[in-house]
């Protein structure tokens, strides 16, 4: 399989290795943190304290980060499951239930990176593989919108799928969102 190798201006977007795990999982608590204000929670964020076991080490997961030099800039993750009911609409569980649907996770890019098209490159290196990889049949992924950009950069990769907003702005503000999978032929990717 292909390490999707990409550039995106001076960064490099690619399949993380067991030495990019530290910058990865900083980045990712830095963002827990510092942009979301409520820091790691275990049963959100277990897949963090062992990024290897999750996603180097589990068949049909990856990890992708965007780099600048040695430095790990960003990430990317796949995995195998949909999402969980509570906290989400069971109907949404059920929909993309099972290890047929790459879920999205970790879309982070450090503060001084941003806006320079790594979060895209990510994304895009993340979808590719799902279409090169066996047994997916969709990708799914959900987003708080109080995150800055963040809704407005899914919406223009992504179809919305349900607005989870319930209008208390102490609750997290959720949307969910499909990728429509490429099915990949020859040299360029055909959306289904």
């Amino acid at each position: 399989m292909n390490t999707h190798h990409q550039a995106a201006g001076r960064h490099e977007v690619r399949l993380a290795t067991h030495a990019d795990l530290p910058g990865a999982r900083s980045v990712m608590l830095d963002t827990f943190y510092h942009e979301f204000g409520h820091g790691y929670r275990p049963q959100w964020h277990g897949d963090v304290i062992d990024l290897a076991a999750t996603y180097l080490d589990t068949p049909r997961h990856a990890l992708f980060v965007a780099v600048d030099g040695d430095e790990v800039v960003g990430t990317t993750a796949v995995r195998a499951q949909g999402p969980a009911s509570p906290p989400h609409p069971a109907w949404l569980a059920e929909r993309y239930s099972g290890d047929r649907t790459a879920q999205l996770f970790r879309v982070y890019v450090r503060p001084d990176h941003r806006r320079r098209g790594l979060a895209r490159a990510l994304v895009d290196a993340a979808v590719r593989f799902v279409a090169e990889t066996p047994g997916y049949e969709q990708i799914y992924l959900h987003t708080d919108t109080r995150t800055p950009g963040a809704e407005a950069f899914w919406r223009s990769v992504a179809v919305e799928v349900c607005d989870a907003r319930d209008g208390d702005p102490d609750r997290h503000q959720t949307v969910h969102f499909e990728i429509p999978l490429p099915v990949l032929a020859g040299s360029g990717d055909v959306t289904r």
